[in-house]
C-alpha cells in the first residue's frame, strides 16, 4: 500500500429492508457506499420473518460493492450496527435454527405477558430501561418453545449473528441486550429470572460496544481485504444512528424518520422515567438514550399512498406540501396499531377526526403528516423535561426528505432541525465512525463534514398556531384512550 493510500473503516448496517455499507476515512469523509436488498415474508397474520442466509448474502454484495471502489487492503478497521430487537435462534453448531424474527413481529404479546406475569413491570422497568412486551427477543424466543424449538438452541439478535459470523465469536453489546428485555443497566449483567421465565438457556455474553475480534481469515480472503482487521462489535441501529448524527452530549436528540420514527435523547445517567414514557438505552461510548419509537409511521404513509392511489410516501409528502394546515383534518396516527411513543398505548388505533366534503386528498395527506409531527413534539417536550436542555433536533431517514415536514416539526417543536439532504445511512456511518475510534485511535471529535447541512430555524409567528392543534390533538387522543379503555378494560396495562 502506497503512502498516500488514505485508512479506511467500513460500516455494516443489518437493515429493516436492506444492508447497507459505506467506507469512511479519517476526516469522517464517506468515499464509497453500497447497498443490497433482502425479502421480509409474512406467512401468517402478524408474521415478519427473514432469512439469515439473505442477510449474509446482501452483506456479501455490499461489500463486493465497497471493495470495486476502494482498495481493500487500506480498509483497516469495521464497525457494525442492526436493527433491533431480531430474533435469530442457533444451534450448537452456530447455525440458525429457522428464520429470523424480526421487530415488526406481532405473534408474541401473549407470551410477552406471560413473562411479565412472573415479575413486577414496574420493577422490571426500572431494572432494564425497557417497557417489556412481545416484541423483545426472549418472548419472540418463548414462542418459539412452544412450538417445539429445541432446548439448547441459543438466543442472539440479528447484529450478534453477523458479529459471529465475520469473527467465530458470538458476543453482544449492552444496546442490542437491551432488546433481549433482560438486560440489568445498574449491574451491567443479564436478569437470570426474565432468563428463567422465557425458557433462555444460552445468550451471548454482553462486553462493551468498542469490544474488538479480528476477522476471519476465510471471510477476508472472499473480501480481497487483509486477515485480522479489527471487527467491532458495534450497537444497535438507533444507537449507532444517533452516534453518526453527532448525539453525544447533553441536550442533543436523534430524530430517524424510516418505518418507524425513532427519536432518542442523551443523558449522561440511566434516568428511569416515573410515568415510563420513554426507553433507556446504554448508548455506544458514553451516556445513555432515552427512546421513544412512533411506529409505523413510514406505514401510515403507504397506507396512505394505496388509498389515495398515489406512488408511495414520496407522493404523500409531495401531497401534504400542497395542503392547508387549517383545512387538514386531524389525525391520529395510530395505524400499527399501538403507540411506543411518549404514550405508550397499545391500545390505540388511528382515527379521523374533522372530514367534510371540502376536504382534499392534499388536506388528509397534510392532516396525517400533522399528526405525526404533533407527536413528535410530545416526545421531544417529555426529553426536554428529562433531560433539563433543549437542544437541535439532528434529522435523518427517508421520512424526513420533505420540506414541509422538516418546518413542521421546527415550527411544531419549536426546535432548531438540522438536516443533511446527502446522508441518509446514519447507522452505517456510526458504524465506520464508532470502529475507528475503537480501533484506531481516531479523535472522538471525528464528524462528517456537515458544511451541506439544512439548518431550519423555528417560526415563532407559527408557534400559537401549532399549540392550537396540539391541544385538540391532545383532547382526541384522551378520548379515544378513554373509549378503548371501556371497551377493552381487561387489556389496558396502564
Amino acid at each position: 500500500m502506497s503512502a498516500e493510500a488514505p485508512t479506511l473503516a467500513i460500516g455494516l448496517d443489518l437493515g429493516t429492508s436492506s444492508l447497507k455499507a459505506v467506507a469512511i476515512d479519517d476526516s469522517g469523509r464517506c468515499v464509497a457506499r453500497a447497498r443490497a436488498d433482502y425479502p421480509t415474508e409474512q406467512p401468517e397474520i402478524g408474521a415478519a420473518e427473514q432469512n439469515p442466509g439473505h442477510w449474509l448474502a446482501a452483506c456479501a454484495t455490499a461489500v463486493r460493492a465497497l471493495a470495486r471502489a476502494t482498495n481493500p487492503r487500506s480498509w483497516r478497521a469495521i464497525g457494525l450496527s442492526a436493527m433491533l430487537p431480531t430474533l435469530v435462534n442457533l444451534d450448537l453448531s452456530g447455525a440458525p435454527v429457522g428464520p429470523a424474527v424480526t421487530w415488526m413481529d406481532a405473534r408474541a404479546e401473549a407470551e410477552g405477558q406471560r413473562i411479565l406475569a412472573r415479575t413486577d413491570p414496574e420493577v422490571s422497568y426500572a431494572r432494564t430501561g425497557q417497557r417489556f412486551d412481545g416484541r423483545y427477543l426472549l418472548a419472540m424466543h418463548l414462542r418459539r418453545v412452544d412450538r417445539g424449538l429445541p432446548t439448547d438452541a441459543i438466543t442472539c439478535g440479528a447484529k450478534d449473528f453477523l458479529f459471529a459470523t465475520l469473527t467465530g465469536e458470538l458476543l453482544t453489546d449492552p444496546s442490542t441486550a437491551a432488546g433481549y428485555g433482560a438486560y440489568d443497566l445498574h449491574t451491567r449483567e443479564w436478569d437470570d429470572d426474565m432468563l428463567a421465565a422465557a425458557a433462555v438457556q444460552s445468550v451471548p455474553a454482553v462486553v462493551s460496544s468498542d469490544t474488538t475480534r479480528p476477522l476471519r481469515a476465510d471471510v477476508a480472503g472472499r473480501w480481497g481485504c487483509a486477515a485480522g482487521i479489527p471487527v467491532t462489535v458495534g450497537a444497535a441501529d438507533s444507537v449507532l444512528g444517533a452516534y453518526g448524527l453527532g448525539v453525544r452530549g447533553p441536550g442533543d436528540v436523534a430524530y430517524i424518520a424510516g418505518t418507524s420514527n425513532v427519536i432518542l435523547g442523551w443523558a449522561p445517567t440511566p434516568t428511569i422515567d416515573p410515568q415510563g414514557r420513554y426507553l433507556v438505552t446504554p448508548l455506544a461510548g458514553d451516556g445513555f438514550g432515552l427512546e421513544m419509537d412512533l411506529l409505523a409511521t413510514g406505514s401510515a404513509l403507504e397506507w396512505l399512498a394505496g388509498l389515495l392511489s398515489v406512488d408511495g410516501p414520496a407522493a404523500v409528502a409531495e401531497l401534504a406540501a400542497s395542503g392547508s394546515l387549517d383545512d387538514a383534518p386531524l389525525v391520529l396516527p395510530y395505524l400499527s396499531p399501538g403507540e411506543q411513543g411518549a404514550l405508550w398505548n397499545p391500545d390505540l388505533v388511528g382515527a379521523i377526526e374533522g372530514l367534510t366534503l371540502r376536504t382534499t386528498p392534499a388536506d388528509l395527506a397534510r392532516g396525517l403528516t400533522a399528526g405525526i409531527v404533533l407527536e413528535s413534539r410530545r416526545c421531544t417536550e417529555v426529553l426536554a423535561e428529562a433531560t433539563g436542555s433543549c437542544g437541535p433536533l439532528a434529522l435523518s431517514g427517508s421520512g424526513a426528505a420533505s420540506t414541509t415536514f422538516r418546518r413542521d416539526l421546527a415550527d411544531a417543536t419549536g426546535r432548531t432541525v438540522v438536516f443533511d439532504p446527502h446522508e441518509r445511512d446514519h447507522s452505517a456511518v456510526g458504524a465506520a465512525t464508532f470502529a475507528g475510534l475503537a480501533a484506531l485511535a481516531w479523535s472522538p471529535h471525528v464528524d462528517r463534514p456537515i458544511h451541506r447541512a439544512e439548518v431550519i430555524e423555528p417560526d415563532p409567528s407559527r408557534a400559537e398556531r401549532w399549540a392550537e392543534r396540539f391541544a385538540r390533538h391532545d383532547d382526541s387522543v384522551r378520548s379515544l384512550a378513554a373509549r378503548v379503555a371501556t371497551n377493552h378494560p381487561a387489556e389496558q396495562k396502564r
